[in-house]
């Protein structure tokens, strides 16, 4: 019972870059036009299941009615709660704690940032989330839209990467990246 995720991760945001986290903000036209780029052409989805933050489920909402197919909003799908360095840049936090940030980058699963979601929770919620989906969707092939953090976190697993290494896994804005999830919870990475 093999499962097919194809993971989008969301375009541009309004407010920009850096800890966007549990930050609610929509998406720019650009951010619509690199979404709708990325699934040019692209079809088969039996669900379209989504963050529930408006960057990703408005899309999603789209994309789910392009292709006449069910949406579904997944909580478990949010991005890494960042805490106090929600809304920050990481220019902003080198000014003010240089070095909390490079420890948070160096591994993220040692340091966590002041009142923000531990990675080893994080990592609990999504991978929690995304194996229910062998007993929800058996067999079949999804379109995942969500953030940067998951799709690291989910990538760096399928591609058998040191847990500290997962912030090394670059994922663009609008990125579409495909996985398979086979039965028994082991991730691999495929071609799109």
């Amino acid at each position: 019972m093999t499962l097919i995720l194809d993971l989008l991760r969301h375009g541009e945001t309004k407010q920009g870059g850096g800890f966007r986290g549990s930050i609610d903000d929509a998406l720019t036209p650009q951010g619509w036009q690199q979404m709708q780029a990325s699934l040019a052409g692209r079809n088969g989805w039996s669900a379209v299941i989504s963050s529930p933050l408006q960057r990703c489920a408005d899309f999603a909402a789209t994309a789910a009615e392009s292709h006449a197919c069910p949406m579904i909003l997944a909580p478990g799908l949010r991005e890494l709660h960042f805490g106090c360095w929600e809304g920050r840049s990481a220019s902003e936090l080198m000014q003010t704690s240089a070095d909390a940030l490079g420890q948070f980058w160096a591994d993220p699963y040692a340091y966590t940032p002041p009142e923000a979601e531990p990675m080893a929770a994080f990592a609990d919620r999504v991978l929690t989330t995304i194996t229910a989906f062998q007993q929800t969707h058996p067999q079949q092939h999804l379109l995942v839209v969500t953030h940067g953090g998951v799709m690291r976190l989910l990538l760096a697993r399928a591609r058998g990467l040191p847990a500290k290494d997962l912030l090394q896994v670059e994922v663009p804005h609008a990125g579409l990246f495909r996985l398979r999830l086979d039965i028994d919870g082991e991730l691999s990475e495929c071609p799109c």
